[in-house]
């Protein structure tokens, strides 16, 4: 996609571009008590409470009636206008930075209006972009589904018979999922040291097998009413944009927990996301065909295009105490089996009601290869082989001190980029407990 020129100074490699117009929430040296919304454009973020105030929407008059949603501490109240609402504030702001804008006098040659809403990112703070009412988590990527479940039961009974029925998933913990750059505590637990004994004897203490998840997560803007379910036709229309997300998880905790109902302790205590929400609109070019399913599915699931994922290219990196960084998974968003769509059509089909805010995990990205693996679980086999990182430093599972960095991008083309910035979580050491 060839880059949109604006005149406002965008770096060529940023996540930001114009084609991009991601929205977060913000304190400044404005606001330092106060939390706004805000949207990212290059170097800068547009405090858009202080932009509605100077008039800054008066070239988008439909918007008049909904200039307090930009007075709210989270985007849940923008979001809940919905898509075509979303669809033309994007519009108008990329206009508005456009080298060519129609309204230059708003903005471009405004330059009090931009003292007091256009600041420098470094001077501003991200904070969780929504309220997160509920947050469920999937399981929608096959390769790592099938990587887990070889090093458990054997790559002949890898995948369970359901599988490429339905989009598994279960329900997390909305309360401790938190934006990034936040640190996450390593959880203490029971832990089952030796599962060869008999019987099976758990002991208390921190999670030895700290681990990533590399995911993509979907948050919404549409409510349905409890007992309606979403149809999959219109289920793209319940997404307000997407986040990358790590949902760290305590292997040792949840092997001897999950059975029979599924994770528990070993997921609950950190889920990181990224600061800034890509709009669906702005990944719209980028979409991509799931990975093949050749079982056929029950209507409500069946939808009416397959390009319903993106191609997001996805890094993660892991920092050292000593500040040594390896690169250690580069992967893609195109391996899932089922989409976003499909899981909120799931998730609805019973009667759940679903509000904006509501947070949905992809589950674990993997390539079918090693290059691209989403968790130190498959890197390492299970615990059976080291990862090497640079200066000769190995790694199986997280240490306290290590720092995970995840990266997504789409598109290649300098000053077009449609990225998400970074997702950041550094493992601090449990708390001693009796």
């Amino acid at each position: 996609m060839a880059p949109l020129k604006s005149w406002l100074s965008i770096p060529s490699d940023s996540h930001f571009s114009l084609s991009n117009i991601p929205f977060g929430i913000i304190t400044s040296k404005y606001s330092q008590t106060e939390k706004r919304p805000a949207v990212a454009i290059g170097d800068h973020v547009l405090d858009l409470q202080a932009f509605a105030t100077g008039d800054g929407f008066s070239g988008l008059p439909s918007l008049k009636p909904h200039l307090s949603v930009f007075s709210q501490p989270t985007l849940n109240a923008f979001a809940a206008l919905g898509q075509p609402v979303h669809r033309e504030v994007r519009k108008y702001l990329q206009d508005l930075f456009s080298d060519t804008t129609s309204h230059p006098q708003i903005l471009k040659d405004n330059t009090a209006l931009q003292k007091s809403a256009l600041l420098p990112k470094h001077e501003t703070k991200t904070h969780l972009p929504m309220q997160i009412g509920d947050y469920t988590d999937f399981y929608a990527g096959v390769n790592h589904a099938f990587n887990a479940g070889s090093l458990f039961r054997g790559p002949a009974n890898a995948l369970q018979p359901n599988y490429y029925h339905i989009p598994i998933g279960y329900h997390g913990r909305a309360s401790t999922v938190v934006v990034s750059g936040t640190t996450i505590r390593r959880p203490n637990g029971q832990l089952l040291l030796d599962p060869t004994a008999d019987p099976k004897v758990p002991t208390f203490g921190p999670s030895r097998r700290l681990d990533i998840e590399l995911e993509l997560g979907c948050l919404l803007c549409k409510a349905n009413p409890m007992g309606e379910p979403v149809p999959i036709k219109e289920a793209e229309q319940s997404i307000f944009g997407f986040v990358l997300m790590n949902d760290w998880s305590a292997r040792d905790i949840q092997a001897w927990e999950y059975v029979p109902l599924g994770p528990f302790n070993g997921k609950n205590f950190g889920t990181t996301i990224s600061a800034w929400v890509v709009l669906f609109d702005a990944l719209e070019p980028y979409r991509a065909d799931k990975l093949p399913n050749e079982t056929k599915l029950l209507p409500y699931l069946v939808e009416p295009r397959n390009d319903t994922v993106f191609d997001i290219q996805l890094e993660v990196d892991l920092t050292t105490p000593d500040g040594s960084t390896t690169t250690i998974s580069k992967g893609t968003g195109k391996n899932l089996v089922w989409s976003f769509p499909q899981m909120i059509a799931h998730h609805s089909v019973g009667g759940c009601a679903m509000q904006p805010g509501d947070l949905l995990g992809s589950g674990t990205i993997s390539t079918k290869d090693d290059s691209g693996l989403g968790s130190l679980l498959e890197m390492s086999a299970g615990g059976k082989k080291e990862i090497m990182l640079a200066g000769m430093d190995v790694r199986k599972f997280l240490k306290d001190g290590d720092t995970i960095t995840i990266r997504g991008v789409c598109g290649g083309e300098p000053g077009a980029l449609v990225g998400f910035g970074e997702c950041v979580g550094t493992i601090e050491s449990a708390i001693p407990f009796p």
